[in-house]
Order: C-alpha cells, then structure tokens, then sequence
C-alpha cells in the first residue's frame, strides 16, 4: 500500500524524536531499564498524576530470625528451649519482648505483632520459604511475581523515580535468593526491582553511590538544549496526530528528562541532605541507613520498598554475607555463637535492628507518613525451639511451623499481639497465619482488591487466594 505525504510526515517525525532521545540519553532510560519510568505505564490506566496513595516499606530479615529470642520468648521453657534472654515489658500491658528491643518495648502502641505464622507444608529451605514469602502465596507456581511487582503494575508511581525498589539484593543464589526477585514473575521484566547497594556500595559508606542509570549521560544543560529540540517537533507531529497516545508519549519522556537531568531521580539517594542528628538515630550501619533511604524512596513517590535486613559486618568479625545477618546456626556452620556479638549473633543483630526500627517509626509518625506507610518486618520462617551444641557456639536451625513478624502503619491498628503459639514455640496454638494470609493483610492495607487478577496473554491469575487479618485494622 502507498503511504501518504501525512504518514511519511509522522513517521520521519517519529524517527526524528527517536533519535534525539537516544542522543540524550533518554531511551535508556525509558525503554531499557526496567522498573523506572516505562513502569509507570500501563495499557489499562495510561498516565495519571500523582504518587501512590499508599507504600510499604518490607523489611525481610533474610536467613530467618528466631522468634522464641525476638518477640515470642518462652521464659518458662527448659534452658535447651528458651535461650539466654529475657523478656521486657512494653508500653502495652501483657507484650512482651526481648531485651535487647529497649527502643521498640518503647513504641508497641505503634506496631502489632503477628506471633502464629506458619508455612503450609515442611518449607525449610530459604529458596522455597522465601519464595513464598515475597509472593504472598503457599505452594506458589515458580513464575509467580511477587508482591512488590504485583503494586508496580497495579499502582505505578507516577513521579520520576521506579514503583519498586529492593535495597541490597540478597545474595548465594540459588541458596537464599527465590527465583522472581529480579525478574518480575510472569508480569514481566518491567515490573521488577531497581536494585540499590552491595556489600561494597550501601549508605551507610561514606562514598555510596546512587545507581548509575539514575545519572544524567550528558551535562544537564545539553540536556535541555536537547529538550528544546524535541519540543520544536511537537506542532508538526500535533498536526498529524490528535491521539492521546502522542500525548502520554510526550508525557513519558517529559518525566524522563526530568528523572536524566533534574534533581528529582537522584535525590533520595542524597542522605547527606539529611541532619546528621537523623542519621545517627538511624544507626551508621547498612540496616540503618538504608531504613533511612527506604523513608525518603516512600516520600519521592516509590510504592513498594524491600529493605534486605543485612546489619553488616561486626566489629568481631564472624563473616555476615549480605543476605543472611538472621541464618544463625551457630558453630554448626562455623557462624559463631547465635547469642554472640559477631555477625550473625543476636547480640549485633538485634540492637541493630532495634535501633534501625525504632528510628523508622518515629520518623515517619513524626512526618505524618505512618497511616500512609505500611512497614512489614518479617523473615523466611523461624528458628527451631530447641538449641543445637548448647556448649559451645550454640545456634538454631531452620523453622517454617511457627514464627513471628510485625505489622505497623498503614491502617494496622497498633499495641496488638495476633495469634499464640504453644508453650515452646514449636507450633501454632490458635489463629495460623499463612504465607496467603499475611500477603492478603499486605494487599488489604494497601487498597489492592484481593478479587483481581493479572496475567499475560489471555491468561489471569488471582493476586491472592487469603483472608486478611481484619482484627489488625480499625
């Protein structure tokens, strides 16, 4: 068929812009990295304004914490069981802690605590528990996206920086990394994580540095040369074409200068803006700091943030890969002692997390965020009631019948304890939570209608097949 003179015209001014964004810089960034601004668009809602009414922020203490040292102690159980710790009253009468949570037995009235988790089926290893965990689904088919996937499609920032952020990516894969973490499970690439940090590059280092697609290509005021020039074909292409797809083009690429050559992509990953007063209160340790950035994604627009609980290297040494602070077996795999001070003792890890939690909370109630932010705190299971080699570098295995997490913000009522386990921690005694659950309560506080389904090709899936803890909320 012959083209008309209108058809060559748009097409040689489609062309034209093509070029110049590439030549700007601006086509990588749209087009080839996923998460950022192309996630944003979606063939159902086209481009609306404004961010997410709500986010989360997910702290997944990778490795699995133990529960019966954290927030289910059993003081009452033999010494084998109940380990060294005590636990301490909080500000909400009859829950109680450990002691090494001083700043958190502070703040319950801020948070619930979920202490009948459960896995359905002998989940215990970290690939399949974490699998199910990050999707919110028990027995999860393996190209199941999980849940920050799932609200970057359903709820795509519309600002300038990506819907889905994942702070340090847990790694010994296939050991501890499920299968989805970067790929966006059947949703596809565009709706997985921009990953942020590394062992050697997190924001608790004095040279951190924010991801390299996030840096304009060329100097800022190239870029809005080139800008003009993109602009200066806006009539004629306006001539050929009324669409309101030519509009949510340009709206596109109006956004991608402004993440390439203005401030609004990189400066949440400026933390010097912050009072060192801030900073400190956070803890100056990857947990800490990146809870800190985590706080300023939420405030630039980011739905869904998953903060990998890595607490770093401590001063002692004893290894601590940034995916497994919370694996403790003790001198089984040569960790050192579970309740030690090295990296992967509950000596270090805890304050840390208690300090990094604490911090998080109380800025964003202070900043008027905490309704609006759910923040999730959670691992892969739990730890076994029962302590390996007491005698000397005692530690715990692998648990996936009974653990805890906690629940804060986003509409979570607060000063709650759902759920009890039985009088060792072995297994749940009323109100089992699982994995479906507890994604279903994640959905719930996030305005996600459990009903809907997604998929590709014709084919949809449920988004969860759960029941949301509704006794958490009001």
């Amino acid at each position: 068929m012959k083209r008309s003179l209108s058809d060559k015209r748009r097409q040689s001014t489609l062309i034209s812009r093509r070029r110049l964004l590439q030549a700007g810089g601006i086509g990588a960034l749209t087009m080839g990295f996923p998460g950022i601004v192309a996630a944003s668009v979606d063939g159902n809602r086209g481009l609306g304004g404004g961010a997410a009414e709500k986010s989360c922020i997910f702290i997944l203490l990778c490795g699995g914490p133990s529960h019966l040292d954290t927030w289910d102690l059993k003081p009452e159980a033999p010494a084998e069981i109940r380990g060294p710790y005590q636990p301490i009253a909080t500000t909400v009468p009859g829950m109680r802690i450990s002691e090494l949570h001083t700043r958190l037995a502070k703040l319950t009235r801020h948070f619930s605590l979920i202490r009948s988790m459960t896995h359905v089926g002998n989940i215990s290893n970290h690939f399949d528990a974490m699998h199910h965990c990050l999707s919110g689904q028990s027995e999860a088919p393996l190209d199941s996206p999980y849940i920050g996937s799932i609200l970057a499609k359903v709820r795509p920032n519309q600002r300038t920086v990506a819907s889905y952020v994942w702070l340090i990516k847990c790694v010994g894969d296939p050991v501890f990394c499920a299968p989805n973490i970067g790929t966006g499970g059947h949703l596809g690439m565009a709706y997985s994580p921009m990953f942020v940090g590394s062992a050697k590059n997190h924001p608790a280092m004095p040279d951190f540095k924010a991801p390299e697609e996030l840096l304009p290509a060329v100097p800022p005021e190239r870029m809005q040369v080139r800008r003009q020039l993109l602009e200066g074909l806006e009539p004629a292409a306006s001539a050929t074409s009324g669409s309101q797809a030519l509009s949510d083009w340009q709206d596109l690429h109006d956004r991608a200068f402004e993440l390439a050559s203005g401030p609004g992509g990189r400066r949440p990953f400026e933390l010097e803006r912050e009072p060192a007063t801030v900073r400190e209160r956070y803890g100056m340790h990857p947990l800490g700091q990146n809870l800190l950035l985590a706080r300023r994604l939420v405030e630039a627009g980011v739905g869904f943030v998953t903060v990998n609980g890595w607490t770093g290297t401590a001063p002692s040494g004893g290894g601590g890969a940034p995916s497994s602070s919370w694996d403790m077996h003790g001198g089984e795999m040569g960790m050192g002692s579970a309740f030690g001070d090295g990296s992967y003792g509950m000596g270090w890890c805890l304050p840390r997390l208690d300090e990094a939690l604490s911090a998080l909370l109380v800025d964003l109630d202070d900043r008027g965020m905490l309704e609006n932010t759910l923040v999730v705190v959670v691992g892969e299971f739990g730890r076994t009631p029962r302590i390996n080699a007491p005698g000397a570098n005692p530690g715990r295995q692998h648990w996936p019948s009974c653990y805890s997490a906690i629940l804060a913000g986003g509409g979570i009522r607060g000063g709650m304890v759902y759920g009890t386990s039985d009088k060792t921690g072995s297994y749940v005694k009323d109100k089992p939570v699982r994995p479906q659950d507890f994604g279903a309560t994640i959905y719930h506080a996030l305005g996600v209608p459990l009903e809907l389904r997604l998929g590709k090709d014709g084919f949809t899936r449920p988004i969860s097949s759960g029941q949301p803890i509704l006794d958490l909320f009001g």
